[in-house]
């Protein structure tokens, strides 16, 4: 009887479930032919990708994608300094996926690393490279804070060829031994100037020194300064550097506007420029005040919501998606909160509050008139602030001229396409969803409430640095 069983071949349970759910070899077969003069393809560039990126529309790559993908794809290490909108994730996605399809990763030791600043960044990032990496045969995972530990830890463990990070919850899982650097072959910072102002560059060194000396290295920043500069000399080895953008205002596309307004207008001012057709951004300096702000614009009328650290990962990523989506067209959101936003068509950026420096001047101006869109930005000034504006305005390559304005102006409604607001106080449309967060029990997948210790889980990824938080 033991040999009768024994002879009898196995049965054969899981096939069913893998036409149903095939694992990792499921290559779509009819992406289409490759086009004759496809600039991709010129760059080198595999077919599979080529023919993936023309289903979309993807046929001529943006100056930095052409610029860096050769060098990428020859094993340079690559610095490209380029502004927000500008396509550098297909410019170091491209060759990464490239240099990561068909080879071997083992559990816990990923061979491809991108560090990112941010969750919603994070987020996009994978979004953009998943369906690529899908025809590459390349396992992505990302690993953020606000998200559960368990599937990412999972992930790890049965091997992922690209981990899209953020530096707080990859040491976290290092120092768990849920991950080892130890295997990556190439390494990804982008918006490298935003992680270093944001405090994060003893986490970025620590990761860079987890990782092999030997490996490849690309780094994308809009700017090359200061702490960036420092981690282009300790960690990158004789990089080619390519700018496509001077680290300036330099977007034809993009109009510029200062509107010297009284006090006591800034309120209807600032709805009757949100009160336009598409979507609209509005920066403010603080939590509480980006909270006030969208308040004041529902009241008048202008559906607004507020983005800010203060909001639970939930909150935060459904009121991008109302954003995205458009049922919420007006986002007001801090500057640290705003790093993660990149949403197109984003018509007209307002800053209620000017911008403290040039920099993060260019960084909001940076959210409209993407990919040759475009876009307006206006900086309402009161008196007193005048000329240190024109200063800034200066020192971020903007020629432009304080007017003044008053509320019912033709010039907003000339400038931007806004009108005075209904003035019936509209409601946020209700989530389809209820937030659960991530407080542990049941199927949340959190660590709150677990008996005999356990991991007390982070809801933002900013906890490592509380100063830094919007």
């Amino acid at each position: 009887m033991t040999q009768q069983y024994a002879d009898r071949p196995r049965p054969k349970v899981k096939k069913p479930r893998h036409k149903k759910n095939p694992p990792h070899n499921n290559t779509p077969a009819d992406l289409g032919p490759v086009a004759e003069g496809n600039a991709f393809a010129a760059l080198g560039i595999a077919p599979r990708l080529v023919q993936r990126l023309a289903r979309d529309g993807i046929t001529e790559p943006f100056p930095i994608q052409a610029a860096t993908i050769p060098d990428a794809l020859a094993g340079s290490d690559v610095l490209g300094r380029g502004r927000t909108g500008s396509g550098k994730t297909l410019g170091f996605g491209l060759p990464v996926l490239m240099r990561l399809a068909g080879g071997h990763t083992e559990s816990r030791r990923p061979r491809g690393l991108v560090l990112v600043p941010t969750r919603e960044l994070a987020m996009q990032v994978h979004d953009a490279l998943e369906p690529l990496a899908h025809v590459m045969n390349v396992r992505v995972k990302l690993v953020a804070g606000g998200l559960p530990y368990p599937k990412q830890i999972d992930a790890l463990r049965r091997g992922v060829d690209l981990v899209i990070a953020t530096p707080g919850r990859l040491i976290d899982l290092c120092q768990q031994r849920a991950a080892d650097l130890g295997a990556v072959e190439v390494t990804v910072l982008d918006e490298a100037d935003h992680m270093c102002d944001m405090g994060f560059l003893p986490d970025v060194r620590t990761l860079l020194d987890m990782t092999p000396a030997g490996g490849q290295r690309l780094l994308f920043s809009a700017t090359l300064d200061g702490d960036v500069d420092t981690i282009v000399r300790d960690y990158l080895k004789d990089p080619v550097t390519h700018s496509t953008d001077e680290a300036q205002a330099a977007v034809t596309t993009m109009e510029h506007h200062l509107l010297v307004i009284e006090p006591n207008h800034k309120q209807s001012l600032t709805a009757e420029l949100a009160s336009r057709d598409g979507r609209t951004l509005v920066f403010v300096r603080t939590k509480l005040g980006a909270d006030r702000v969208a308040g004041q614009l529902r009241d008048r009328g202008v559906m607004a919501a507020a983005l800010h650290g203060g909001l639970t990962q939930g909150a935060r990523n459904r009121t991008l998606g109302q954003f995205k989506d458009g049922s919420v067209p007006v986002l007001v959101a801090t500057d640290v909160a705003a790093r993660g936003i990149h949403v197109d068509d984003v018509g007209l950026v307002v800053q209620a509050d000017p911008a403290a420096d040039h920099k993060d001047y260019l960084h909001r101006a940076g959210r409209t008139a993407r990919a040759g869109d475009e876009g307006a930005v206006v900086t309402l000034v009161l008196p007193h602030q005048r000329r240190g504006m024109i200063r800034l305005a200066e020192s971020a390559g903007v020629d432009v001229a304080p007017v003044r304005a008053r509320p019912g102006d033709q010039l907003v409604t000339r400038l931007t396409g806004g009108a005075k607001p209904s003035g019936h106080a509209v409601k946020l449309p209700v989530p389809r969803r209820p937030d659960r967060g991530f407080k542990g029990g049941g199927k949340s997948g959190g660590y709150k409430g677990r008996r005999g210790g356990g991991r007390p889980h982070r809801r933002f990824e900013h906890d490592r640095h509380t100063s830094h938080r919007p």
